[in-house]
């Protein structure tokens, strides 16, 4: 028998990583863990100030990610995390090395749109630009897919679960067919 791989919900501030993270670990019947109740006071601090977290900054953050990931193994779940740079999915993949990324991305404009349509939320539309600045998408050697974020929180969900599919991911119950490459999706 196969087990339910851990899943990362990663892309810059602003492409729905809180949303469709449960709509998919919903999906999948796994539970969902939001990467934001990880941060240190600190962090959410320097964010809410508009001041972009350093590395340092970074690491007990990733590591509790990590932590949770590994706790989860072979039980399944989903995280979201921005997981920006290959460093940092590196960090969460040296505690919990089976995860799996999907990668939410988009165009800025429509990112920025929605950031700016938010209520409530600590990372201000200022901070989209260094976040682009500091994306490293997925590699060959990562094991994920890149979702497009364009449609509903349904459509995008339904991609990621078919993508998903393409890797081999049992979490989910059905046979998807071949269907990689569909819908504007990267799989790796």
């Amino acid at each position: 028998m196969t087990t339910p791989h851990v899943v990362v919900v990663m892309g810059v501030a602003g492409t729905g990583k809180t949303t469709i993270g449960p709509l998919l670990a919903g999906r999948l019947g796994v539970p969902y863990a939001e990467a934001d109740d990880f941060h240190p006071p600190a962090n959410i601090a320097k964010m809410t100030a508009g001041t972009p977290l350093t590395d340092e900054d970074r690491r007990p953050w990733l590591d509790a990610i990590g932590d949770w990931a590994q706790g989860r193994a072979g039980l399944g779940g989903v995280v979201s995390c921005s997981a920006l740079k290959r460093a940092y999915r590196d960090r969460i993949r040296s505690a919990a090395p089976d995860v799996v990324f999907v990668h939410l991305t988009g165009d800025r404009a429509l990112i920025g749109e929605r950031m700016a349509q938010r209520k409530g939320h600590f990372m201000p539309t200022a901070l989209l630009d260094s976040q682009f600045a500091t994306l490293q998408p997925l590699q060959e050697d990562e094991t994920g897919v890149a979702v497009d974020v364009g449609g509903t929180p349904y459509e995008i969900t339904e991609r990621a679960v078919t993508a998903l599919h393409g890797l081999g991911d049992p979490g989910d119950p059905g046979d998807p067919g071949d269907r990689n490459g569909q819908n504007g999706q990267n799989d790796r």
